[in-house]
This record gives structure tokens, C-alpha cells and sequence, in this order.
């Protein structure tokens, strides 16, 4: 029967009217014509199968139809899968919202818009700034996601997704340029910002009230970052340094000099890179998974970028940047650290491997690369309590609830957002 198969198999290759033929050769042995039926609607099925793969093929770009890729090992690729194009101005900042696929971006043109990210949409436009707002962020209590931005105009406003985007606060309190905003947890209340005014504060988005203002730098702050439990709190700016903060009592735990220019960006490291980046710092075992300040990346004017431990230890220098480094984000899987710059480029450093660069996207826009963010992951079980993510880290002690999204906004002086997807 498998000779008959094959020579069946090779006669309808040549010739479908030769299968035909042989078939009603056959036709006088019901248990061979039975066999050669089910061949028949085998190889038929096979054909249609083929069809349809070459219309799936053509309809959908290859990257989505790798889905057995490790979304741990993932990195963008050029081209962009979206270049996003309505701001008048330069795009000066990025955020994801922490469930739905809205993308949110900030402008020199005062403006905030909202995309679908996924379909490259734009949704709507949200006008309240009077000067170029700098920085945006999702955050807030479950069921109650509010969006924050921050704006040269000297505020804080807070504006509600679930209903139209309308502008429910406006926080006052700095007395120069707002630079920069985060919710210090991906479910709480509280925010921080940092300031011209050489300060941050700590808000209740709650309220609308100022509830800690911290003092220390010397100059303009120019980024914040929260540790993913918003315990802690990373700083830098014009006085080139990075203040690590106790976010409940304001205290410096450590002050992190060495960059020889204004640092632009900073970020803690999530605990899947602990283990990478504690072979960098020497050590013969990582801290522990729970503990939610370990390491800090800050990137500056200097064109480096610069990985320390908390205690103020410079660990790891990554050069590679021809201009200023303008933003960091950790990848969730926790092996690599991904940089944009003023050199239009797109960076990837291996953290297994001493922090080589293993990618560069030249040119991933048309002028600088002001901003990066990554899409916060995703519970896979909803129904899960005590489940939070924040800022690429996970709280819960099983990560195999959360799924990593493979995706990546950029901004830039070009005028344009840009989004990569796997």
C-alpha cells in the first residue's frame, strides 16, 4: 500500500487527470478503491491547507506568525510595525496603558494623544496643557486607571480613560517645570514627580494634595523612577547625580556620582535581571527576587550609560551611544537593557554577557530619540488577587501569571511615535 501511495502521490503532482484514471483502475476492489478514497480527500485536504497558509502568509506580517518566540529573548526589529503621525510638535514622552492597547503621547505642541496601538489608530486628542508637556504615566487604584502627565506649564494634571479622557485634577505645587511623573505602584494612588525646581513631590491622586516634597539635588531633576513595590525612588539631573530615595520617609539611602554631564534618564532594574547584573557587580549569588532596589542604570549627556548597585558602586559603563542617551527601559525578561539617544538610534545590550551590545536600530527615526517605553505585562489569570505588575517587575511569586507584551513606543524630535511589535 505505500508503494501505491507514493506512485499515487507522484501521479497527482503530474497530473490530476492521471489520478483520476487510476482511480477508476481500481475501482473494481472495493477495499483499494475504499484506500484510494481516503487518499483522494487526504491530498485534497492538503492543497486547501496549502491555500490557505499562502493567504494567511500574505495577510499577516511574519513576525506575528512566530508564536512559539520566547518573549524573553525578544528585541525590537526595524522597520517600526506603526509610525504614528498628528503632533505639531516634538514628542517628548510615551505611555502605555497598563491594560487596554491605548498608547499615550506628549508633545512640544502642548497636546496629549491617545492611539490603539495594535492598529495604529489615533483615538483622540486631549488639550488642557498651556506649554509642551514632558511626561506621562498610567497608574491608579484597580478599576480606576487614571492617566498623569506633567507639562512645562508648572502642573500635574490628571485625566479619567473611562470617561472620555476628561481632566478630573490639576495638581499645583512646583514652581517650575514638571519633567517628569510616575505612579509609584501600577494600583495605588500616590504619584511622584520631579521638577526644575530641583525637588519631588509625592501626591494622592485621590485628593489632588502634595503629601512629601523631597529636597537634595542641586539642579534641575530631570527623571523619576519608582522601584516596582514604590518603596523606593531613583532621581537624576542637572547636578549629575542619581539620588536613591526612601519613597515613605524622603531620606537619600545613596547618591550615585560619575557621569561628567546632566543625566537625562534613570531606572531600577527588575529582579529577572538581578542575576545577570550580580555577575557584573561580582557576586557568587543574586539578591533575592523580593527585594525591590538592587540596581539602578542612569543615562546622561555624557553619551554613556552607567549600571550601579545601591549602595553608590559603579558596576558597568556601556558606551556605544554617539550622543546623548534621552531614555532606559529594562526588558521584563530581565536580560537586556534597551537605550535610545540623540544619535537616532535604537541600542540593546546583553546584560548575560557584561552588557555587550548585541543591537543597534540606526536610524529607527528621523531626528532624536527622546523617549522609550515598554507595555506593562499582562495577567493571564484575571480572576488571581494580590497580582500587580510595574514598571517590567512582578510582584506575584508565580511570574507565569503574567505574560510579556512584546511591545515598544518610541518618540522623537521627528515628530512621529513609533511602535515595534513581535
Amino acid at each position: 500500500m505505500l508503494r501505491l501511495v507514493k506512485s499515487m502521490r507522484g501521479c497527482w503532482r503530474r497530473n490530476g487527470q492521471a489520478l483520476c484514471d487510476c482511480r477508476r483502475k481500481w475501482d473494481s476492489t472495493p477495499a483499494l478503491a475504499e484506500e484510494m478514497l481516503i487518499f483522494v480527500q487526504i491530498m485534497e485536504l492538503e492543497s486547501k491547507t496549502a491555500s490557505l497558509q499562502a493567504e494567511l502568509d500574505s495577510a499577516v506580517p511574519s513576525s506575528l506568525s512566530r508564536l512559539n518566540q520566547d518573549p524573553t529573548n525578544w528585541l525590537p526589529r526595524s522597520p517600526a510595525r506603526h509610525t504614528l503621525e498628528s503632533h505639531r510638535g516634538a514628542i517628548t514622552c510615551v505611555a502605555f496603558h497598563p491594560v487596554f492597547s491605548s498608547l499615550a503621547s506628549g508633545s512640544d505642541d502642548y497636546a496629549i494623544k491617545i492611539w490603539d496601538w495594535e492598529l495604529g489608530e489615533l483615538e483622540r486628542t486631549l488639550k488642557g496643557h498651556t506649554k509642551a508637556v514632558l511626561d506621562l504615566d498610567f497608574g491608579g487604584q484597580k478599576g480606576n486607571t487614571l492617566l498623569a502627565s506633567c507639562s512645562s506649564d508648572l502642573t500635574v494634571k490628571l485625566w479619567d480613560p473611562s470617561n472620555e479622557y476628561t481632566n478630573v485634577r490639576t495638581l499645583s505645587g512646583h514652581d517650575h517645570s514638571v519633567s517628569a511623573v510616575r505612579f509609584l505602584t501600577s494600583s495605588g494612588n500616590l504619584l511622584v514627580s520631579a521638577s526644575r525646581d530641583t525637588t519631588l513631590r509625592i501626591w494622592d491622586a485621590s485628593t489632588g494634595y502634595c503629601v512629601k516634597t523631597i529636597r537634595g539635588h542641586g539642579d534641575w531633576v530631570r527623571d523619576v523612577s519608582p522601584s516596582f513595590d514604590g518603596k523606593w525612588l531613583v532621581s537624576g539631573g542637572r547636578d549629575r547625580s542619581a539620588i536613591i530615595w526612601d519613597a515613605a520617609s524622603g531620606e537619600a539611602k545613596a547618591t550615585l556620582i560619575g557621569h561628567e554631564n546632566f543625566i537625562e534618564c534613570c531606572a531600577f532594574a527588575p529582579p529577572a535581571s538581578y542575576e545577570h547584573l550580580a555577575t557584573l557587580a561580582g557576586l557568587k549569588k543574586p539578591p533575592l527576587a523580593s527585594s525591590s532596589a538592587e540596581y539602578v542604570a542612569t543615562g546622561a549627556r555624557d553619551k554613556t550609560i552607567n549600571i550601579w548597585d545601591v549602595r553608590g558602586t559603579l558596576i558597568k559603563t556601556l558606551v556605544g551611544h554617539d550622543n546623548w542617551v534621552r531614555g532606559l527601559v529594562f526588558h521584563p525578561g530581565g536580560k537586556y537593557l534597551i537605550s535610545v539617544g540623540d544619535d537616532k538610534t535604537i541600542r540593546c545590550w546583553d546584560l548575560s554577557q557584561e552588557g555587550r551590545l548585541v543591537k543597534t536600530i540606526d536610524d529607527a527615526h528621523g531626528h532624536f530619540v527622546s523617549c522609550i517605553r515598554w507595555a506593562p505585562s499582562v495577567v493571564n489569570d484575571v480572576s488571581t488577587e494580590n497580582a500587580e505588575t510595574t514598571n517590567g517587575a512582578s510582584k506575584k511569586k508565580d511570574a507565569g501569571k503574567f505574560r510579556i507584551r512584546c511591545a515598544i513606543a518610541t518618540g522623537s524630535a521627528d515628530l512621529c511615535v513609533r511602535v515595534f511589535i513581535s
